[in-house]
């Protein structure tokens, strides 16, 4: 781990436990014995059920990434994309950030494709999650029986509301320049070279090669088909999570945590937003962020609060862990040696020139 690594760490558990203080000074009441009555009472079987939709999740995601090798690879099989996504999932699990790469990294050895073109896909994949995951969240936010038929939904969901209006809105933008850059990538590219060129560390070059990778990426959905495909199996993996996420709340049996899609949605969107700050194994953030949004907006005990908070991510973030380490094991790879190789494969491809 270099400096920067070990700094970032640290800021980032110093500021997890700033946040942690900030919650434990604001639950005077909090009842250990009670947090442990409520997570033993849990239905296992609804949780068993919400890990096998997370499984069937990263199959989708598999069926994504091989919908993006299309053009390039067209006779890869699913299964060949399955073991990566895992083995990449565990080691953003077990090292954070660090191993963000490792996905892309072991997908490209495993088609014989390079590593610069699926840090492009994985670029790509990025915006479909987040055009998915607001599409959804719109679609529960205005649809019929949802917040519109709340007489006083009162400041926070009027807030979400433009929230709502506003990601989407983000989408569509993302969606524009997305366009752009298909068709117009290389004068876009050279265009940001030449009006970033005063920058210094070269960083009018690299963000031109950033835009050329960037189109690189969207080369590999091929045509109307492809969008549909990833579009579809995105909305599909998303929804899944959901599925997941309402299986562990409802797991307690408390009318508290017995939340509609809307509240679902909300709920995943505050773990994503709380993940920013994790720590490798252990998270953090999302967790503090799932416990706030329960104890706070929708009003549940603390003690319940905390719970589901922990088991969410246990089961959503921390579940695919013992599979990832079967097939590394299996395969005899290091989850070190991979974030070393593909960090360096990653620094590589951004100072490689892009024809």
């Amino acid at each position: 781990m270099n400096r920067k690594r070990i700094l970032a760490s640290v800021f980032v558990f110093l500021l997890l436990a700033v946040l942690f203080y900030i919650q434990y000074r604001e639950w005077h009441s909090f009842d250990w014995a009670t947090f442990w009555s409520q997570t033993y009472r849990i239905n296992k079987l609804r949780v068993l059920y919400a890990i096998g939709l997370i499984y069937v999740g990263y199959w989708v995601r598999a069926v994504r990434w091989k919908v993006f090798l299309q053009p390039a690879k067209p006779k890869t099989r699913v299964s060949q994309l399955v073991s990566p996504t895992v083995i990449g999932f565990t080691g953003l699990a077990l090292l954070g950030r660090a191993g963000e790469f490792i996905r892309p990294y072991l997908i490209a050895r495993r088609t014989d494709l390079s590593f610069s073109s699926q840090l492009a896909v994985w670029a790509v994949e990025r915006i479909f999650d987040f055009g998915a995951f607001a599409l959804l969240l719109a679609i529960a936010v205005f649809r019929e029986g949802g917040m519109l038929s709340i007489p006083d939904p009162g400041a926070f969901y009027r807030a979400l509301r433009l929230f709502v209006l506003f990601l989407n809105l983000m989408v569509a933008v993302v969606a524009i320049v997305a366009i752009a850059i298909n068709r117009w990538g290389e004068k876009i590219a050279e265009w940001t070279e030449h009006t970033f060129a005063h920058l210094p560390r070269n960083l009018g070059q690299k963000a031109a090669g950033e835009v050329r990778k960037f189109g690189q990426g969207l080369r590999t959905i091929h045509g109307m088909t492809g969008l549909l495909l990833a579009a579809g199996t995105s909305i599909g993996m998303w929804y899944l999570i959901a599925l997941a996420y309402k299986a562990v709340t409802h797991s307690y049996n408390a009318a508290a945590l017995d939340i509609p899609l809307l509240q679902v949605l909300i709920l995943m969107g505050a773990s994503m937003a709380g993940s920013v700050l994790q720590l490798p194994g252990v998270g953090g953030g999302s967790q503090l962020a799932v416990i706030a949004m329960l104890s706070g907006p929708f009003a549940a005990p603390t003690e319940l609060a905390a719970s589901c908070g922990i088991l969410l991510w246990l089961v959503t973030f921390a579940a695919v862990v013992p599979l990832g380490l079967i097939l590394a094991h299996h395969e005899r790879l290091s989850f070190r040696k991979l974030s070393r190789e593909s960090h360096q494969a990653e620094a590589a491809a951004i100072n490689a020139p892009t024809l």
